[in-house]
């Protein structure tokens, strides 16, 4: 990571629980997921509102990231809005899995990896820095395993976030008005993919974390806060803030949930699944008959899988898909799970040690 007085991340043991935690880390894992403060010392407006000191902040988002509940803290790239990525599946023989997830998981452009309970039973995502170097990876896949790789990319998004209360508070989400997307924007400019370089795993916890990621992207430090203030405003940006791992936090359930709806529905019930708080993501990708009859997917992360099918059942009841063919696709194991990585961005694409 590159960043003075930084020190490599060492894997500490899991608390055992989210009772186990602190306050004040209960709090920095629940409170700051969005609305992150785009100022020059944002670590002492968080110490403020928890009536600490900023070292304090930091040091405890450090043992977070170590104990593996804390994936980062920084922003969110609303997909396509830098580079391209897809969703990718395989039906992987099971004595082959661990080897197949293996190969997979060593692309660099793969981000998530996963087996589920399908017949297509490895589910990974791939986020490049455009289409060639996507369709590389993919194309390597399908080489080295001998085994035939489905890309799903994203058509339409309704809700794409990953942020929720950890305290379990239920309530409605408004979709925005007249059910419009943020506009999609495409970041091409040289500096602006420097930038994303520099801040793509995450802000690094020195007292002006902005300043050093200019620094690593040949930009100054109010600069810096501007465009990510700008960003956020225009949807390249989803949300900044503490970006959790689910699993480490005991959501233990985590399902793909997927869905034939009749084109002329997708939209609106895409809407409609969004408006639920338990629905962490929600979006069209397209069919590929006759291996994939699914177009409209959601994910739902829940502390067991009861839980999860009855949130299922809640979203049929709500949503008038009592008789829509769908699927339940839990996560068995978990392969590769971190930040996309968009390759090849400007100077900023050597790894960097004590970010958050």
């Amino acid at each position: 990571m590159g960043h003075a007085g930084s020190r490599t991340l060492e894997p500490r043991e899991n608390p055992a629980s989210w009772a186990g935690l602190s306050e004040l880390e209960r709090r920095l894992l629940n409170d700051f997921q969005r609305d992150f403060p785009l100022v020059p010392e944002p670590w002492a407006v968080l110490a403020r509102t928890l009536g600490t000191e900023p070292a304090v902040v930091t040091e405890a988002l450090w043992q977070l990231r170590g104990q593996g509940m804390v994936s980062r803290v920084g922003p969110v790239f609303r997909p396509h809005s830098v580079g391209t990525s897809t969703l990718a599946a395989m039906a992987v023989p099971p004595e082959r899995l661990e080897a197949v997830a293996r190969q997979v998981s060593a692309c660099a452009q793969v981000n998530h990896n996963y087996e589920r309970e399908h017949r297509l039973n490895l589910w990974f995502v791939v986020a490049a820095a455009d289409e060639a170097q996507l369709e590389r990876c993919l194309r390597d896949i399908t080489r080295e395993t001998g085994l035939e790789v489905l890309s799903l990319p994203l058509l339409e998004a309704y809700h794409l976030d990953l942020g929720f209360d950890l305290h379990g508070e239920r309530r409605r989400r408004q979709p925005p008005p007249g059910h419009a997307a943020p506009a999609r924007t495409r970041l091409r400019d040289p500096s602006d993919l420097a930038l994303v370089a520099a801040v793509q795993q995450g802000l690094p916890l020195v007292p002006r974390p902005f300043a050093a990621v200019g620094a690593q992207a040949g930009l100054g430090e109010a600069e810096v806060i501007e465009r990510l203030r700008a960003w956020h405003g225009g949807g390249v940006i989803s949300r900044i803030g503490v970006v959790v791992r689910h699993h480490e936090l005991g959501y233990r359930a985590n399902a793909m949930v997927v869905w034939d709806i009749p084109d002329a529905r997708v939209s609106e019930t895409g809407w409609c699944m969004a408006g639920f708080d338990f629905v962490t993501l929600c979006y069209q990708r397209p069919r590929r008959l006759p291996r994939w009859r699914y177009n409209l997917f959601c994910m739902i992360h829940g502390r067991d899988r009861e839980a999860v099918l009855e949130q299922v059942a809640e979203l049929e009841r709500g949503c008038g898909l009592e008789a829509a063919p769908h699927e339940v696709l839990f996560s068995v194991r978990r392969f590769k799970q971190c930040g996309a990585r968009y390759q090849g961005f400007g100077n900023g694409s050597q790894p960097q040690a004590r970010s958050a």
